[in-house]
This record gives C-alpha cells, sequence and structure tokens, in this order.
C-alpha cells in the first residue's frame, strides 16, 4: 500500500485547507486512515482517524469542532478539512492506514504511512 498525501501549505489564522489522502495498491486492505502531525523534537501526534467501512471518527480533542476526516466513495482517499487554523496547528501532516478493524490513536498501531505535508500557519 502506497499513501500520497497533499494539500498543505501556508496560512493565516482563521484560514482553513483541505488535505488529501490518497492510498493505492492493496487498498482492499485498509481498514482505517488517520491523520498525524509532528513538530520538532515532539512525538507524531493523532489528529484523526476514519475507519472505511462504515465511517466512523475520531478525533484529537484539540482539533474537535474544527477539522473534519471524511473518506470518498471508493474508499481510497480521505480527507482532512482543516477550518478556523491556529499557529499552534502548524506542524508536518502525515496520514496513515491500517489492515485492523478499529480506529487506534497510538501511531505504533498503522501499518502504512505516507510522506509528510508540511502546514504552517501564521498569526
Amino acid at each position: 500500500v502506497q499513501l500520497q498525501a497533499s494539500g498543505g501549505g501556508l496560512v493565516q489564522a482563521g484560514g482553513s485547507l483541505r488535505l488529501s489522502c490518497a492510498a493505492s495498491g492493496r487498498t482492499p486492505s485498509i481498514y482505517t486512515m488517520g491523520w498525524f502531525r509532528q513538530t520538532p523534537g515532539k512525538e507524531r501526534e493523532f489528529v484523526a482517524g476514519v475507519t472505511m467501512t462504515v465511517g466512523k471518527t475520531d478525533y484529537a480533542d484539540s482539533v474537535k469542532g474544527r477539522f473534519t476526516i471524511s473518506r470518498d466513495s471508493g474508499k481510497t482517499t480521505v480527507f482532512l478539512q482543516m477550518n478556523s487554523l491556529k499557529p499552534e496547528d502548524t506542524a508536518v501532516y502525515y496520514c496513515a492506514a491500517l489492515e485492523a478493524n478499529y480506529l487506534p490513536r497510538s501511531q505504533r498501531a498503522y501499518d502504512y504511512w505516507g510522506q509528510g505535508t508540511q502546514v504552517t500557519v501564521s498569526s
């Protein structure tokens, strides 16, 4: 499975960005996809996740109400709509995929990772 993330960029505080992550390869084996983010010197942290079959979602408290994760009808692409962005949302964002039918927040549970995409929010 390969994951290709896109959509990062520079935005002012209060603005919006939409990230995309397209999966290719053995996509029927993917049950869950998620987004994580990382800043220098810190561990990668869970942002949001979605199960690809029933669409169950989970969000970190820090983004709840501002970010929305969704999947396409083909169940091979996930999106992260980020609204009301804050400078503390600045990070490299990574998408990840899991071949198990649950929605974990631990990065160690995920089987596949895409390359990161930089999100920078200026104050």
